[in-house]
């Protein structure tokens, strides 16, 4: 008998639980599909790299909680975009951003998308995406 780490026998198991939230009413929201949703978990499972993906969330919060908090944010020169999704985990105000991103050169709060935004409203978070960096070009 082979043994397999637990954490590889059940992909869904251990998959990022927001992905689970990217149904609504036992649907997909936005242009996902329930296929997309188990290429996901499958690409995460077959990889081993949702302990990895997990690291840029630990890094983000921390680094907006030191802003927030009255703590120096972390030295950022790139300009920043940023967009708040209704279904997103955390509703950023404004003044929180300028805080974390003191490059802040794009705010904008949009009446659909959440979390997963690419991949439930591409359409919208690219057009998000090109406004943000527009003057940029």
């Amino acid at each position: 008998m082979t043994a397999i780490p637990t954490r590889l026998k059940r992909p869904a198991g251990r998959s990022p639980p927001k992905i689970a939230e990217a149904f609504l009413d036992g649907r997909p929201a936005g242009g996902l599909t329930r296929d997309h949703i188990v290429d996901d978990i499958t690409l995460y499972w077959l990889t081993n790299t949702a302990t990895s993906s997990a690291r840029l969330y630990w890094e983000n919060f921390r680094a907006t909680f030191a802003a927030t908090s009255g703590e120096k944010p972390p030295k950022l020169k790139l300009p920043v975009g940023f967009t708040v999704f209704p279904g997103e985990i955390v509703q950023t105000p404004r003044e929180w951003a300028k805080k974390a991103y003191p490059n802040l050169m794009y705010f904008n709060e949009v009446d659909r998308g959440g979390h997963f935004a690419a991949w439930e409203e591409p359409q919208l978070f690219s057009e998000e995406l090109r406004a943000a960096f527009r003057s940029l070009r």
